[in-house]
């Protein structure tokens, strides 16, 4: 592996070595990484979600860190002493002017300024990261202002509420824009036709629409320019407040607005930036004629991603607004942004509202405000985050030694050599893996692309692997990347394909942001995203392309076919098989009251038309409402369970608890009546307790909570096999509080053949230190023996003395599987499904065990022939 790594490394740096690594900075990347982001080797993790956030190094937040608790800092803005007064005539000089336009005079004693030394100090540090801020973006203090918000969305509303729309004004913008760019085209209170305060383009009557940019033909063969070599294709127009509409055609007196990225934060195509000089100078003939082209046009760049990158240069391109985000630049601080303006453009923001730190002065019981000059000032509400502006300075510091440029050309050369491997990697038929999003051939309408890569994966058939398996997948594999629409959804559905119909369907389907539901009608609903930053390695980009090929490439051999060990998704057997001569016997029942608090082993226990007496009937739930699981509070393991059927009493115990809480079954419930509670698309009907068991509760696992107890389902709920044979058929289940079934089966035959090749990673040096996982790591209801690993695989019933079970395929494991307690606490690790990944997937679930659903409809009574017993013998049918 190290000799293949080498002679790939070498191979790389043939083609990229005078980009990659910073030759003329002080710090090689090898050493950047070794010193900066130790955390990255240590934890043995690949970070490849730059576009989401980059990184901080330590050396930068050291030197911050330093500066807080070394220097005094003050809040920067002037405290301006106003007496509240009473209006004593209009016989006063015209200096100072009421709202209801009477004239007033602050007399001088009154404009008293109060400033301390610190607050000075402060107020000249950040004087002084404005000016790095318009530097970054090659920017004049004359031509351009720096106003600081609390993210690049802040600084989009800003615009969005301040620009002179009129029912004459058009916002345009290209179909590769964030969420936050689409949302100027809206209004801050639903679709009113009247509206008090700030507006966004459609309340004021405006028209909005996306756009293409194609370029354009040419027939003289001669050189093309940028401005003569594009036009703009129209999607359809967007109106609102139709009591606004005017008959005639926008006139040349409205302003309009223009946005598109600098790079598009799904795709990384980085358009380029003479669109804002083409906007401004030449939208007659790149609209063609559309009644939409008058006017006067202002253009926003949203640069957030870019800037990371390649900043925008506003001496070449002087767009009217730019906005920034820093923790996407270099990773400290979150919540900061700013909106670059141009000094001319800001004088057209109109504001309403006006807070502590934007007005000279104003008077409480009359309608007075005199408002600050600045532009800073005067669109910056309150005290802005002066702390943080002042660590600005240690991001900037560590990319000025590194340069952009320098940053630019690492960052591509990454990119560059991951797409080119991506882009042609093959399965053993032939067909491509990858299907790269956002390569373009013209240089005219974009840049070269930036540190972004965005794909779907494919199976050999043709059909695609979800995004969300492949984020799975990754993650055990100490790979951090982001799947979906990245709030990009003109993006997504342009590089997908996704019709209107198509983006309805999925919506009407379910889908929405943020969910699991990555393949709809057999289309990808989103893409799979890698993006590269400043502190990448040639490390990083190598073990993302051996994960693409050693999980999802397929090459069909011999040896694969006869050999399990080495396949990539379980096999069953074809129909027809004989039914197996093996003996099985049950080893263990478990029981789990509690919704992920542990379980006790029986060695009899009854069974009940829920499937084992009491199993998962009490859940906790959260204050604000949330389901508590071990995925969220993974301490819940830690709590044990017992339940005594001759006492009828439950016994709980917690290490952070001194009292062993015990719960009568028949009794104990709150004096409040029943609720009902939707889990799992079922309805339940619900009881509390007494507050005395929440408190429990709540210091069991270390927040507010309450105990349910289900006493009775509404739905009827049969849950898929897993896209395995034989699926669910719709048959009436009575469940608990349980994922999908009633009990959960696992043999010690799967369970060994699962440790031997834990065993076998770590003497290939594949996993960490040595692991080996018992049956419980499971959490099964029941354990059986006998026969060869996997053969419940293909189980369609099965019967446990007199008492008949029908399995529904298999369990699609998660990370819950992961965690192991161990004296007292929990620990996380990638095993066992990191290495369940490996040979256990089934279009994008990887299984190991058996549901089942208890073949019985009549409420059982406690007697013997109604209970499971250990060491009864297993009779299954595969027929």
């Amino acid at each position: 592996m190290t000799g293949n790594m080498d002679s790939d490394k070498e191979e790389f740096l043939r083609e990229f070595g005078d980009d990659y690594g910073y030759p003329n900075a002080p710090k090689s990347i090898d050493e950047i990484r070794a010193t900066e982001f130790k955390r990255l080797d240590h934890d043995g993790l690949v970070y490849l979600d730059h576009a989401g956030t980059t990184l901080y190094s330590e050396t930068q937040m050291e030197a911050i860190f330093k500066g807080l608790t070394t220097s005094v800092f003050g809040n920067p803005r002037i405290l301006r002493i106003i007496f509240c007064l009473t209006f004593v005539g209009a016989n006063m000089p015209d200096e100072e002017v009421c709202n209801n336009g009477k004239p007033f005079l602050m007399p001088d004693f009154l404009n008293l300024d109060s400033q301390s030394d610190s607050s000075l100090a402060t107020a000249e540090i950040i004087r002084e990261t404005r000016q790095q801020v318009l530097d970054f973006c090659n920017a004049s203090a004359r031509d351009y202002k720096c106003i600081f918000t609390s993210g690049a969305t802040a600084a989009l509303k800003l615009v969005g509420e301040a620009f002179p729309w009129s029912s004459q004004s058009t916002f345009m913008y290209t179909m590769e824009n964030h969420n936050s760019v689409l949302g100027i085209r809206e209004y801050p209170f639903g679709r009113e036709t009247v509206l008090v305060g700030p507006k966004y383009a459609l309340s004021k009557g405006a028209t909005s629409f996306a756009i293409d940019i194609e370029e354009a033909a040419h027939e003289d063969g001669g050189c093309k320019s940028p401005v003569s070599s594009i036009k703009f294709l129209q999607r359809p127009t967007l109106r609102r407040n139709e009591a606004t509409l005017l008959e005639e055609e926008p006139s040349g007196n409205a302003y309009n607005l223009f946005a598109f990225p600098s790079e598009c934060n799904f795709s990384g195509s980085r358009f380029g930036l003479h669109l804002v000089n083409t906007v401004k100078d030449d939208t007659v003939r790149v609209l063609e004629g559309s009644p939409y082209c008058k006017g006067r046009w202002m253009v926003l760049i949203d640069a957030a991603k870019g800037c990371a990158t390649k900043p925008p240069d506003l001496s070449k391109y002087q767009a009217d607004y730019v906005i920034i985000s820093f923790y996407k630049i270099f990773g400290y601080p979150t919540g900061l942004g700013a909106l670059v303006v141009r000094t001319e453009a800001a004088k057209l923001l109109k504001k309403s509202y006006f807070s502590g730190g934007t007005v000279a002065a104003s008077i409480a019981d009359i309608d007075f405000v005199k408002r600050r000059e600045g532009i800073e000032e005067f669109f910056e509400d309150g005290t802005i985050s002066f702390l943080s502006i002042a660590s600005l300075h240690q991001g900037f510091k560590i990319l000025n030694t590194l340069s952009m440029s320098a940053i630019s050309r690492h960052t591509a050369s990454l990119a560059t050599y991951s797409r080119k491997i991506l882009s042609t990697l093959r399965h053993g038929n032939g067909g491509y893996v990858c299907t790269l999003y956002g390569r373009h051939e013209s240089e005219v309408l974009y840049d070269e692309l930036g540190p972004i890569i965005s794909f779907n994966l494919k199976r050999p058939d043709g059909s695609w692997f979800g995004y969300r398996e492949v984020e799975k997948l990754a993650s055990l594999s100490g790979i951090q990347l982001r799947t979906g629409c990245f709030c990009n959804p003109g993006a997504c559905a342009k590089y997908l394909g996704l019709s209107h119909l198509d983006l309805l369907s999925n919506i009407k389907a379910g889908h929405v942001c943020w969910d699991d539901h990555d393949i709809v009608n057999g289309k990808p609903t989103g893409a799979v995203r890698v993006s590269f930053g400043y502190m990448s390695t040639f490390e990083d980009a190598k073990k993302l392309v051996n994960f693409i090929v050693s999980s999802f490439a397929s090459w069909p051999t011999q040896a694969e076919r006869v050999d399990p060990s080495r396949a990539r998704s379980i096999c069953f057997p074809d129909e027809g098989l004989k039914r197996s001569t093996a003996k099985y016997f049950l080893r263990s029942v478990t029981v789990y009251p509690i919704k992920s608090c542990a379980g006790f082993r029986v060695d009899s226990w009854p069974l009940s038309s829920t499937g084992l007496l009491h199993d998962r009937e009490w859940l906790l739930k959260s204050l604000s409402g949330e389901i508590l699981t071990q995925k969220k509070v993974p301490e819940m393991c830690l709590i044990s369970t017992y339940i005594d059927l001759n006492l009828g009493i439950l016994f709980v115990e917690s290490p952070r608890c001194k009292v062993k809480l015990q719960i009568r079954l028949r009794t104990d419930f709150s004096t409040a009546g029943g609720d009902e509670l939707d889990l799992y698309s079922q309805r339940y009907e619900v009881r509390g307790y007494d507050n005395e068991v929440s408190i429990w509760f709540s210091h069991a696992v270390g927040r507010p909570c309450n105990l349910l107890r289900c006493s009775g389902s509404k739905n009827s709920f049969c849950p898929e096999r897993g896209k395995t044979k034989g699926m669910c058929r719709d048959v009436e289940t009575k469940l608990n509080f349980v994922n999908g079934a009633q009990l959960l089966l696992i043999s010690e035959e799967s369970v060994s053949d699962l440790n031997n090749r834990l065993s076998s990673n770590v003497q290939e040096g594949l996993g960490g230190p040595p692991i080996q996982v018992n049956p419980m790591r499971f959490r099964p209801n029941l354990v059986i023996s006998g026969g060869a690993p996997y053969a419940e695989d293909e189980w369609r019933s099965l019967k446990i003395g007199n008492q008949n079970f029908v399995s529904l395929g298999g369990c699609n494991r998660c990370q819950m599987i992961n965690l192991n307690p161990q004296e007292g606490e929990v620990r996380r690790s990638r095993e066992p499904l990191a290495t369940l990944a490996t040979y256990r997937r089934v279009k994008g679930t990887i299984l190991f065990g058996i549901l089942l659903r208890y073949d019985n409809s009549n409420e059982v009574g406690q007697d013997m022939d109604s209970w499971l017993q250990v060491g009864q013998e297993v009779h299954p049918n595969t027929d």
